[in-house]
């Protein structure tokens, strides 16, 4: 008399579970790498987005001043710390020799985890005014 054992097929083996196992933890530290970048790239943007709008900001208050105020002090600079990290942004002018006209560079910097970032801009701006001063004549 033989006896025969019913092996029930149902179910995985270990090495299936384990394979398997393995495979969706590449898949989901796959995915946490790409969120992480993602996120890390957005972050990126969106500072040199804020130095960008530091840097036209400059450019206006130049442009309403005038760049006589800044050709006289040659070099202004300052911090803005309304944004995380601080950004520092520096102005200089430069005589170009050609009919008053200088070159006008913005540069905005700060630092971001121990390292440095920076938005550079050029522009050349007539350093003629456009304000006309009366003359009176006194008798």
């Amino acid at each position: 008399m033989t006896i025969r054992t019913k092996r029930n097929k149902r179910g995985f083996t270990l090495v299936e579970t384990v394979t398997a196992s393995a495979i969706l933890c590449g898949a989901v530290l796959t995915l946490v790498a790409i969120t992480s970048r993602s996120l890390t790239g957005t972050r990126l943007n969106r500072q040199y987005e804020i130095a960008a709008s530091i840097i036209e900001k400059q450019l206006s208050l130049l442009d309403y001043v005038g760049i006589e105020e800044f050709i006289e002090l040659g070099r202004a600079d300052g911090v803005v710390e309304d944004f995380e990290p601080g950004y520092h942004w520096e102005v200089s002018t430069e005589y170009l020799g050609i009919d008053s006209l200088y070159l006008v560079t913005i540069t905005v910097t700060w630092i971001e985890r121990n390292r440095p970032y920076s938005v550079s801009v050029e522009t050349r701006l007539n350093g003629m005014s456009t304000f006309v001063e009366a003359e009176t004549e006194q008798e």
